[in-house]
């Protein structure tokens, strides 16, 4: 009973953190509105993106050294609080400052949440848990708009920001049952030189991903180039040793979990748009196409806790699914080719991912000692999230200086997901093969504008999209 209690709190606070990240995308635009400031919208997105690197790399150190608990406690209450500075804000100035408190408590919830399930769970269980904490992502982006729509108009936008804090406790105290009693095992290792670099880092890399989202935008080209510059040099310091060459083991499990998000997110930006501006759908009907993904995306991560194909051929099927759904949805711009299309492309697209996610985040756990668990999950979170700035800037960019030629973006993300099924079957190796993060390697830094991957908007609100989607699933 103690542990179906604790199951219901993790993924509680997950599937808030999650409902939290989408609301805050759709609501953004009343809330520019009544309190002015549009020019600061897009910080907005980017402050809360930043904190959430830097929360990442801080709490899996300190999940690592202390366990998981403390981060985690701090994170819900800085969440919380953050939400609340948001919802009561006179002001886009306090806003930002809110957002940024919710972003730094958001991604100390989810990288303890990681190491909690490592210390409290035997390791057959993870395949589980995982999918539970991927459906909790999905689900938000299936029924969340419409709740945030009907909070919107009937009691503003403050209340989006004022709702979630009160759940957040009754999700904590939840938690807190189910802990009771709860030995946290594994061990913590001893203190690691370098943590203050290392949060510098994550704070360079943060600023480098912050130009890139501008950049994408507007035709402003010399910053985009600028923050792949920042990222080439600051990202490596913060992955485990060869993940942009797709060494075996942990660091390919890290790439692939960027090039799979990247494939797959920059093309959903796209999906809703292309299908209203080039097959003329209505909003609805192109909602429809994303849900549709949404419900696969899910009942894969549940076959994937049951493990019914396997790690290697989650990875292998997965790959090549993301691939295949993302070839079909751009024949749609064909116009010969039929709208019904768009439904099945974008479900197969789905079930791939959800092959993907889980699996990873599984094998990121068995490829980490007890000691190493915070940081590795933090190296997966920060990958995906930097990986998928830069594929929503980059074709994002692309569509925009091809004048809007929408094959472009979906040429770009299917190199993507080919690149994600090269490198699937190096995900699998020993642990001893694979260096914990540490500080950058002579030879990547030139390479770490290869991949990226996520968001939720079209091709001139990358910075929002980044914003809304970089936590991602688990």
């Amino acid at each position: 009973m103690t542990r179906k209690a604790l199951t219901a709190g993790l993924v509680a606070l997950m599937s808030l953190v999650a409902f939290e990240y989408m609301a805050v995308a759709i609501a953004m635009p009343v809330v520019a509105e009544e309190l002015g400031g549009l020019e600061l919208y897009g910080l907005a997105f980017s402050g809360a993106m930043a904190a959430s690197v830097v929360g990442t790399v801080l709490g899996g150190r300190w999940a690592d050294l202390r366990g998981p608990k403390a981060p985690l406690w701090t994170g819900v209450a800085g969440f919380a609080a953050g939400l609340g500075v948001a919802g009561l804000a006179p002001s886009m100035e306090v806003l930002i400052a809110g957002r940024f408190v919710q972003g730094f408590g958001g991604a100390l919830v989810s990288v303890a949440l990681y190491v909690l399930v490592a210390r409290v769970y035997p390791e057959e269980l993870h395949p589980r848990i995982f999918s539970l904490f991927a459906t909790a992502w999905v689900v938000p982006s299936m029924v969340g708009p419409a709740i945030v729509g009907v909070l919107t108009d009937a009691l503003g936008w403050r209340s989006v920001f004022l709702l979630v804090p009160f759940l957040t406790v009754a999700a904590g105290l939840l938690l807190l049952r189910g802990l009771a009693g709860q030995p946290v095992s594994g061990g913590q290792r001893a203190p690691a030189p370098g943590l203050p670099a290392k949060i510098a880092w994550a704070a360079v890399t943060a600023v480098g991903a912050a130009l890139m989202q501008y950049g994408s935008t507007g035709g402003r080209l010399p910053l985009l180039v600028a923050g792949l510059v920042v990222l080439a040099v600051a990202l490596p310091r913060l992955l485990p040793a060869g993940t942009l060459r797709a060494a075996r083991g942990l660091p390919s499990v890290v790439g692939l979990r960027g090039l799979a998000a990247g494939a797959f997110f920059a093309a959903e930006v796209m999906v809703p748009l292309m299908l209203r501006e080039e097959r003329e759908l209505s909003t609805t009907a192109a909602g429809l196409v994303l849900t549709g993904g949404a419900l696969s995306w899910s009942f894969a991560s549940w076959l994937q806790g049951r493990e019914v194909f396997g790690q290697r051929t989650n990875l292998r099927l997965g790959s090549a699914m993301i691939a295949l759904g993302i070839v079909v949805m751009g024949a749609v711009t064909i116009p010969s080719v039929p709208l019904a299309v768009a439904y099945p492309a974008w479900i197969v697209t789905g079930f791939g991912i959800g092959l993907i996610y889980p699996t990873l985040s599984v094998l990121t756990l068995e490829l980490s000692a007890p000691g190493e668990q915070g940081e590795n999950s933090s190296a997966l979170q920060v990958g995906e999230s930097v990986f998928s700035v830069v594929s929503v800037a980059v074709t994002g960019a692309l569509f925009l200086s091809a004048g809007r030629e929408y094959w472009v973006v979906f040429a770009a993300t299917l190199v993507m997901a080919v690149a994600g099924l090269a490198v699937a079957p190096r995900a699998f190796g020993s642990r001893e093969a694979t260096p914990p993060p540490g500080p950058g390697r002579p030879g990547e830094a030139g390479q770490a504008g290869q991949a990226g991957g996520a968001g939720q908007a079209g091709a001139g609100q990358a910075g929002a999209a980044a914003g809304q989607s970089s936590a991602g699933p688990a």
